[in-house]
């Protein structure tokens, strides 16, 4: 490991150090020169000169590395090095023709701190969409934008500084061009994190470094009446740090962000260069001055020209191409595509959705024996009769070979049946193909929205499932029906991996505590079971309880619960704490007569006693064979557990068995407990439930509290325990001592408010 670690930490160490070097050139430099100056003045200007090509060096040392390093951004990064190196040869230029202040402007090396600019907006306007590399609409508009702030500078600038700076023509243009490029290149940016071509953070390190350059080109601008460079030490340091902070960030690798190949994310920049050169043609100035305005006017409106005939031809072909992904060549109508765009939409809005599809019955004979030229045109006809036999709401696609799906607007198994009818209707009229009579059948599978689908792919396979089970049957459309949905595959894999599971110790208890509806203590827990996948991790029992029950795993799933429950359960009481702990019980389970004597060796091998435990059973326990399921009852009341009745007003709940059977709690169901704040039948449910508990001397629990407003309207309505995420979420049991350390130095006991032993 030490081998290949070693090179990579150093790689970020160096990587590092040559992002630093910058800075630590323009904290340093001054400090160096000042000394310099002190000990020999005449090696200032040449102490300058090295300081600037050793900053530039590092720049474009670290812009190659980045290159090499981000190949997907290399053109963008190779432009703005391109610009870097123009604005170093531009420097390098002008310190050879002698001191900057002795030189008029502009200088021979003026051009190539133009050309820096221009590489510069390409840089900006390449980099927000990476990958789509140096067109002709991005040289446009990076000339739209150059010439409209040229436009702009002329219009709104120009004339005005002319006798206050003592300049003309060209230098005069010149010297206002530079600010107001950086100006531009801000807006740009700032517009690209608008439209979210480039990420917040990024963008504000931009338009910050350019806002300072056209600080430092404003502030050189001013000191242009002597017609030489008369830099100011504060415009250096800006420029400086402004490079420096262009080159970081481009330096970086750059976070991804939503719709990276916007095309018009340039369209309010470049609109407005355009109408500033427009401006300037309509209300050009006289004097020397107008052909410095007029051409770049006239070469800014035939670029913008040429750019918006790019984006017309783009958009013409855009809408072209999205129609035609959107659409069947054979048959024109939408395609797979569409239909799941719909289907999607529809999902993400939770709108009425139903779905058919549509196979058609006898269509590979016709092709086979006509050829596929009659199987087309059959497909064309039937194409349009299913079109036309259902409303205008429906979207109908062809799906591909012989399959068709109609998407409707309703969740109506009567409605879709009777639109199923009449497609069948019209498929099946005789048609002609090459004069010869033809009939075609379909079969229809449909299937509607439910609340659990997130995706259009669960909502098509329900529709092929039913499509399938009608050409099985041989119906003419079958709506989806989940007892026939076999799913075979992925059934028979996830039962044979929870079999391997309960073998291998996959299986673990989550524990969800009880409080006490007084005191607000912790009174009990119940035992919640959480399959550990080795793949798909902590599965919720909603997902394997019935692949279990399916396959008949049930019996070694509940021995392997009461294993653990036992083995936690001991730990705790090793710990001082002594739970009262409810299991459930499903009706199999407790009509088998194995379950709960398996669970009572164990606890009398732990030394737990059994009335420390509450089986929760559920009322459909009584319904089959209700004296078999009272024997089973006092048997287990007999050997000392405590008996609740689970989900109670769910069920057959007749008060006899209240009455008969040896129980000593009510659950009562989380739908009447949930809604008891705000529907006054179902508070009027629970508190009778809660008065007959009292009553028959039963302890009354209310699961299912996800509020206060509830916890305290069950509390004054008499429950005796409560039980929600209000109160807590289901706990791993190496967190339930923590849990009852939290709540108190009392350990966590057994309670038995109220508990009939009858």
């Amino acid at each position: 490991m030490s081998v290949t670690w070693r090179p990579r930490s150093g790689a970020r160490a160096s990587a590092r150090g040559l992002a630093l070097l910058p800075w630590l050139l323009l904290a340093g430099c001054p400090v160096v020169l000042g000394l310099v100056l002190l000990v020999a003045p005449g090696l200032g200007d040449t102490w300058i000169s090295v300081s600037l090509a050793l900053f530039f060096v590092v720049l474009s040392t670290r812009l190659v590395v980045t290159a090499v390093a981000q190949p997907d951004r290399r053109p963008t990064l190779l432009m703005l090095l391109l610009g870097l190196v123009l604005f170093a040869t531009g420097s390098t230029v002008l310190n050879a023709g002698g001191r900057p202040d002795q030189i008029s402007f502009p200088a021979p090396g003026e051009a190539f701190f133009l050309a820096s600019y221009v590489a510069m907006v390409l840089y900006v306007l390449l980099d927000a969409n990476r990958h789509a590399g140096v067109t002709r609409a991005r040289w446009l508009e990076a000339g739209v934008i150059c010439g409209g702030c040229a436009c702009l500078a002329g219009s709104l600038i120009v004339g005005a500084l002319k006798q206050q700076l003592q300049q003309d023509g060209m230098s005069l243009v010149l010297a206002v061009l530079y600010p107001l490029i950086d100006v531009g290149l801000a807006l740009v940016v700032g517009t690209q994190i608008a439209v979210r071509q480039r990420a917040v953070r990024d963008g504000l390190v931009l338009v910050i470094a350019f806002l300072m350059l056209a600080v430092a080109d404003v502030g050189f601008l001013f000191r242009l009446s002597s017609g030489t460079y008369g830099f100011g030490n504060a415009s250096i340091v800006l420029w400086g740090v402004a490079l420096a902070l262009v080159i970081d960030n481009a330096s970086r690798r750059r976070p991804l962000v939503e719709d990276a190949h916007r095309s018009d994310a340039l369209s309010v920049p470049v609109s407005l260069a355009g109408m500033a050169a427009a401006f300037v043609l309509a209300f050009q100035p006289t004097g020397s001055l107008r052909m410095y305005f007029v051409v770049p006017a006239l070469a800014t409106l035939g670029a913008a020209g040429a750019r918006l005939v790019i984006a017309v031809r783009g958009a013409t072909r855009a809408g072209e191409a999205f129609r035609l992904s959107r659409s069947d060549d054979l048959t024109e109508l939408p395609n797979r595509r569409a239909m799941l765009s719909k289907v999607e939409k529809s999902l993400r809005q939770i709108d009425r959705l139903g779905l058919m599809m549509v196979d058609l019955d006898g269509f590979k004979d016709i092709n086979d024996t006509l050829g596929h030229a009659a199987g087309d045109a059959v497909l064309r006809e039937i194409a349009g009769r299913i079109r036309n036999a259902v409303d205008s709401s429906a979207l109908v696609a062809r799906l591909g070979g012989d399959e068709f799906a109609v998407v409707v607007p309703t969740e109506s198994e009567i409605e879709l049946m009777e639109c199923a009818q009449r497609i069948n209707a019209a498929v099946r009229l005789p048609l002609v193909i090459d004069g010869i009579s033809l009939s075609v059948g379909a079969s229809i599978g449909i299937t509607t929205r439910h609340a659990t689908d997130t995706s259009s792919g669960e909502l098509l396979r329900r529709a092929d499932v039913a499509m399938y089970e009608a050409k099985r049957r041989r119906l003419q459309a079958s709506v989806y029906d989940p007892e026939v949905d076999e799913f075979s595959r992925e059934r028979l894999s996830l039962a044979d991996e929870l079999r391997r599971g309960i073998g291998a110790g996959q299986l673990v208890l989550w524990y969800q505590p009880q409080f006490d509806a007084v005191t607000s203590q912790p009174c009990g827990l119940e035992a919640l079971v959480r399959w550990q996948h080795p793949t798909r991790g902590l599965l919720l029992p909603g997902l394997f309880l019935p692949v279990a029950r399916r396959a008949g795993l049930m019996p070694a799933l509940s021995t392997e619960i009461a294993r653990i429950a036992v083995a936690d359960l001991t730990a705790w009481r090793a710990r001082g704490a002594s739970p009262r702990l409810a299991i459930n019980c499903a009706p199999p389970e407790l009509m088998s007569g194995i379950f709960v004597p398996r669970l009572q060796a164990l606890l009398q091998a732990r030394g737990i006693p059994t009335d420390q435990i509450v089986i929760e059973i559920t009322e459909d326990s009584f319904l089959a064979e209700p004296e078999r399921a009272r024997a089973h009852m006092l048997e287990i009341s007999r050997a000392g557990f405590q008996i609740s009745v689970d989900d109670y007003g769910t069920g057959f709940s007749s008060l006899a068995y209240l009455r008969d059977l040896p129980i000593q709690e009510l659950k009562m169901d989380r739908s009447f407990v949930a809604s008891a704040a705000e529907d006054a039948r179902s508070r009027m449910i629970v508190a009778s439930t809660l008065q007959m508990a009292a009553a028959l001397g039963l302890r009354a629990v209310a699961e299912g509290v996800e509020d206060a407003v509830t916890a305290r309207l069950l509390t004054k309505l008499g429950a005796d325990v409560l039980q929600g995420f209000h109160l807590s979420r289901p706990l791993p049991p190496d967190v339930v001592m923590a849990f009852v350390a939290e709540h108190g130095d009392e350990p966590l006991r057994a309670q038995s408010r109220g508990v009939a032993t009858t």
